[in-house]
């Protein structure tokens, strides 16, 4: 697994014409580059939109001088889960990781470690939502076919969680619970299978955080670092 995230963030780096070492981290700290996904995202829930970043010039600016997003995000490909759009952001701003469940397979690890280590975004957020159809379907015991497999493997652990801590849940309460299971089943995940981040997080240099999407207000809820972080960052099987 190690090996093969390796490799996959060498010919990322191979193919964006970066030496890894020498791009510089974005001057911004954690706490700011939170608030401005906070303020975003207020903005997005009450209309107030300002679409920052999002004119030829922000375009031109970037195609030239590079990318420097200030924060990196793991979220569900859901087509009502515009990342951007949610947190009223533009061009460059967000290192956007998507894909069904917001699971934290290789692909997607690699994916962050370039974000968080290469173009050195101060903060990680694993973006769950409500009603999601991935979650609902292992939750639910649905057949899953072909490459959707995997993912649903990366979910089923968050599903055995929320049936574990709520013993009489079914139904729409059972997946609700499995969509918050989820989110920090991730972050484990990429704690548990990226040295890369992990020494980040150690270091101080990153921030991981959960958060919570409804799809119905627009509002993110912030869910906070995950509980087993302590624990998870001194495992030394890793």
């Amino acid at each position: 697994m190690k090996t093969r995230v390796a490799i996959l963030t060498t010919v990322m780096i191979l193919c964006a014409g970066f030496d890894w070492a020498a791009s510089g981290a974005l001057a911004m700290s954690a706490d700011e580059a939170m608030s401005l996904l906070k303020e975003g995202n207020a903005r997005y829930v009450s209309s107030r939109a300002q679409y920052p970043n999002q004119g030829v010039d922000r375009r031109n600016s970037t195609a030239t001088k590079g990318q420097e997003p200030f924060a990196t995000i793991l979220s569900c490909s859901d087509s009502r889960v515009p990342v951007e759009v949610l947190f009223d952001r533009g061009v460059g701003d967000l290192f956007v990781v998507r894909v069904a469940g917001n699971v934290a397979n290789v692909d997607q690890t690699g994916s962050i470690e370039f974000a968080v280590d290469h173009l050195g975004t101060p903060v990680l957020v694993v973006l769950g939502h409500t009603k999601c159809g991935a979650v609902a379907a292992v939750a639910q015991g649905a057949e899953l076919r072909g490459n959707i497999i995997p993912i649903g493997k990366a979910i089923c652990p968050a599903v055995a969680t929320a049936r574990k801590n709520n013993p009489s849940a079914t139904g729409e309460t059972l997946v609700n619970e499995a969509i918050k299971a989820n989110v920090w089943q991730a972050i484990e995940d990429v704690f548990r299978t990226s040295p890369i981040t992990v020494d980040r997080v150690k270091s101080g240099k990153l921030k991981v955080e959960g958060a919570l999407y409804d799809i119905d207000t627009g509002l993110v809820t912030w869910m906070g670092p995950d509980p087993k972080q302590d624990k998870l960052l001194s495992d030394k099987t890793r």
